[in-house]
């Protein structure tokens, strides 16, 4: 007698499959052709800088910048050192102001170094008062300061604004009987050191070479040059008659800089018999070129911000440097921005910078309109694209900086640097040579990008520093 037995009803043995009445998918998958998608990539960012950049061909590896002759005064910026809560100042740094600067003597400079007194100050100290008798220098070690002057009406003004580095009454080592121009007002809390004008002449009458050195600077002539410190060219105009007419010629820079094509360079290794079985839907060497050729040129730009030779963050020239007048970056920080320099094309700032900078908008309502570039619509501030790059840092007190500058060699402006026409070029500036098979089986390709950056003139990058976008 033959018993049936209904599937769907009553508990079933354990370990009987249940029968089907049609095939199921995982039978199916086993004759179907999965579709697969290209390796994807987080690590791939739209990379803006490399794409707004004119590039300039560099045929012998090396470009040279010729710039008309500059006479610098000595204006860098003064770095310390810091053990626990005490800040001095390293002595050979004194040489960044003026009337020291090309000055030798260690000694003499570790003596002045010594004299200068830390001074720590809150938002709202006054560190020098305009009309007072300049009797000190000061050396902001950390924190920012405003320079107040007074409008043409008797209110006051902001002049400037001055952060870590800045160094302030040097006059006081050439004019006892000096005054301050400005008054000097802390803006957030920090550390200043001040060297006396009696500690400085305590110095200066036990140093002969230090005597002899200030009196050289103080009673040197100071060659004709205009507003951005380059040799004049003399002319004359609006005269009448027949006068004798200046004669002039264009000075250039005796030692230009010279920019080196920089390079990033891997070994890429991938099995023959990879190679060799595995292509089809997708070519093995294909992709992983592919995806080394982006993690190459995230570099590329990474190296074109932040390296110290090159990197545009660290080859603005000081004069084009400012600070936020309050922290956030503001509509007024940005308008200082893009003033210092002639017809400003881009700029560029971290995402989480530009996000601080939409707070800034929303709470004053500003609304500016968007531009397009390359078909893409990005954010815009009086006209100039505001672009994303994520190789600008952002430092751990939640500060950053952002970037402004004109592009091209027409403009006088910041150019990338590459060479075409390389060998084994697999893109413009970027080539993929083979290396060989070694005893493993294992095929090794050399990939090499070359690459740098220049500014060609000072005024062509500017940076807002110390941006705060924590708030």
């Amino acid at each position: 007698m033959t018993t049936s037995v209904d599937p769907t009803s009553g508990p079933q043995a354990s370990g009987i499959e249940q029968l089907r009445s049609s095939l199921d998918t995982a039978a199916a998958r086993k004759l179907a052709t999965t579709t697969k998608t290209p390796p994807q990539m987080q690590g791939i960012s739209s990379r803006w800088l490399l794409r707004i950049l004119p590039w300039a061909e560099v045929g012998g590896g090396t470009y040279r910048v010729n710039r008309r002759l500059t006479h610098t005064l000595g204006d860098g910026r003064v770095e310390f050192v810091t053990q626990g809560a005490e800040v001095r100042v390293i002595p050979q740094e004194l040489r960044e102001m003026a009337p020291l600067r090309s000055f030798d003597d260690n000694p003499t400079l570790e003596a002045l170094a010594d004299r200068f007194v830390q001074r720590d100050f809150a938002p709202g100290d006054v560190l020098a008062e305009r009309g007072t008798p300049t009797d000190q220098v000061i050396l902001i070690a950390h924190g920012k300061l405003e320079r107040l002057g007074t409008g043409k009406y008797g209110d006051e003004t902001v002049v400037a604004v001055l952060a870590d580095g800045d160094a302030v009454g040097e006059v006081a080592l050439l004019m006892p009987d000096a005054e301050w121009e400005h008054t000097v007002r802390a803006v957030t809390r920090g550390t200043a050191l001040t060297l006396s004008r009696a500690g400085y002449e305590e110095v200066l009458g036990r140093s002969e070479a230090l005597r002899e050195h200030v009196e050289n600077f103080r009673t040197a002539l100071v060659p004709a040059q205009n507003k951005h410190g380059e040799a004049a060219i003399e002319l004359a105009a609006g005269h009448v008659g027949e006068p004798e007419l200046p004669g002039t010629f264009v000075d250039y820079e005796r030692a230009p800089r010279e920019y080196e094509l920089s390079v990033a360079q891997t070994v890429l290794k991938i099995h023959s018999r990879v190679a060799d079985l595995y292509n089809d839907p997708m070519n093995q060497l294909d992709q992983q070129l592919r995806l080394t050729v982006e993690a190459l040129r995230e570099r590329q730009e990474h190296e074109m911000v932040n390296n110290r030779e090159f990197g545009l963050l660290h080859n603005a020239d000081l004069k084009q440097r400012i600070h936020t007048r309050n922290g956030p970056p503001t509509p007024d920080d940005l308008d200082e921005l893009i003033s210092r320099r002639r017809k400003t094309q881009f700029l560029l700032a971290h995402p989480r910078t530009i996000a601080a900078i939409g707070r800034e908008w929303n709470a004053r309502g500003i609304y500016p309109a968007n531009t397009e570039i390359d078909g893409t619509a990005v954010r815009a501030w009086r006209g100039i694209p505001l672009l994303p790059c994520n190789k600008i840092p952002v430092n751990p007190d939640q500060t950053s900086s952002i970037l402004a500058m004109r592009v091209g060699e027409e403009n006088q402006g910041v150019v990338g640097l590459h060479q075409t026409g390389i060998p084994d070029e697999y893109r413009p500036g970027l080539s993929v040579r083979f290396m060989g098979i070694n005893e493993q089986a294992v095929i090794k390709y050399l990939v090499s990008a070359y690459y740098s950056a220049a500014v060609l003139v000072p005024d062509a990058l500017g940076v807002l520093e110390d941006v705060e976008i924590g708030h």
